[in-house]
């Protein structure tokens, strides 16, 4: 477009661009303590929103319309090669029941969230199924619902922000749960019997340590990441670097372009001949006929079929993860600042409503169940935030033996966000 430093057919200027954008957001996240309570994504958003409102880069070019073609689908089986349900299902425990559960809620909240402001805030209903789908999982799915609806980059770009927000102050709040006294009884049992003595403050402070440091080894090797002790909460931690292989980026590559043509090819026929008469012959069409719902699938079965195979593919993480800080600052590109500020704040209440109504749902029917404060509070962390907040809450607090737990349920998550987003987006009409 004319009137910018860089044209909108310099495509190689423009791709150079997103990239290096992605590079500085993951290098400040991983830097900075400021940086990383922002997280990558928005920094890398905010970034490339400044270049465009300084008239540097154009708000539409090809290179962003290759990034929504194929960066993003080729980045969802990357982030999915460790979902191996049976040891997700084997191993999550408890915690799972309260997190399905949390993740109903969150279904409800945002069909709730949508009847009451729909009337006041103009192409709501896309961010639905975008905001169940990162509250069930993550940032991944919040990505799939947006390229899956074609939603708006100004709307996008408002829900992250707005999403950033919430998820912050929530996670605060969920630091702030008592724990339960039936886990701190255990516990305590647990150690007299190990050292014949009563526990004292100095004793029970190594022994969190210790667990947690063995715990997030076992946390750490479940995703593909290099351990680090009880610091593995921090972002340079989680992301410390491993030996990767040529052969491993040659089969990561491969096989997720491979997921990714499959999924789409079958998407299209099935969306053909599947009639859309009744509700259920729709939803049967809006399911199968999914691209992103074909390929987590087709993922998730590889990994649980294979495990040794797909889910040792080392850098599968970290490249997805990089496509994804690329897709952040693509959908920085066309949003103005003045238009953030206005459409974030009501989109703020949005996801307070959505996410209140996760931990209603988590805290009131766990506590009918009698499941702990512990097991509540990082199942719901694990819908909002994902399972690397869920993990991190757990190291803090020193509840070692829920920190693999989370991380399971949370990668779950990656999975069924996916799914929730797209049935809530059949439920509200959307095409």
């Amino acid at each position: 477009m004319s009137g910018t430093l860089i044209s909108a057919d310099n495509s190689w200027a423009l791709f150079a661009i997103l990239a290096c954008v992605a590079a500085a957001a993951i290098y400040l996240e991983q830097h900075y303590r400021w940086a990383a309570k922002m997280t990558g994504c928005v920094l890398a958003l905010l970034g490339s929103m400044l270049l465009t409102n300084l008239h540097i880069i154009p708000t539409e070019a090809k290179t962003y319309d290759f990034v929504w073609d194929y960066i993003v689908p080729l980045s969802i089986p990357m982030l999915l090669f460790q979902a191996d349900i049976r040891k997700i299902g084997r191993r999550s425990g408890r915690l799972m029941i309260v997190f399905l559960i949390g993740g109903l809620g969150t279904i409800v909240g945002g069909l709730l969230a949508y009847r009451l402001l729909r009337s006041v805030i103009p192409g709501l209903a896309k961010a639905v199924p975008m905001m169940i789908g990162t509250y069930t999982g993550g940032t991944i799915n919040l990505v799939a619902m947006a390229d899956n609806y074609h939603a708006s980059s100004e709307l996008v770009s408002a829900a992250v922000v707005a999403d950033d927000l919430v998820m912050v102050v929530y996670l605060f709040i969920l630091m702030a749960v008592p724990e339960g006294t039936f886990y701190l009884s255990r516990r305590k049992d647990t150690k007299k019997k190990k050292t014949g003595a009563t526990e004292n403050p100095s004793i029970r402070s190594n022994a969190c340590e210790q667990s947690s440091a063995s715990e997030i080894t076992e946390a750490a090797s479940l995703c593909g990441q290099s351990a680090h002790g009880p610091e593995s909460s921090d972002s340079a931690s989680y992301w410390r670097p491993k030996k990767i292989s040529l052969q491993s980026v040659a089969a990561i590559f491969a096989l997720s372009v491979f997921i990714v043509a499959v999924s789409s090819t079958a998407a299209d026929y099935l969306s053909a001949v599947i009639p859309k008469s009744g509700f259920l012959l729709t939803l049967l069409n809006g399911l199968l006929g999914n691209e992103y719902l074909l390929i987590t699938t087709i993922t998730m079965l590889l990994a649980t079929l294979f495990p040794n195979k797909v889910g040792k593919l080392d850098g599968a993480q970290e490249i997805g993860t990089y496509l994804i800080h690329i897709f952040f600052a693509v959908i920085g590109v066309p949003a103005s600042i003045s238009l953030i500020v206005k459409k974030a704040p009501l989109l703020l209440i949005f996801c307070l409503m959505i996410v209140t109504m996760n931990m209603l749902f988590s805290f009131i029917s766990g506590r009918l169940l009698h499941f702990n404060n512990e097991e509540i509070a990082i199942a719901s962390n694990a819908n909002i935030g994902g399972p690397t907040t869920a993990a991190a809450m757990a190291v803090a607090r020193g509840w070692g033996e829920l920190i693999v737990p989370s991380i399971l349920v949370g990668t779950l998550g990656y999975v069924l966000g996916n799914y929730y987003g797209v049935f809530s987006g059949i439920l509200i009409g959307l095409k």
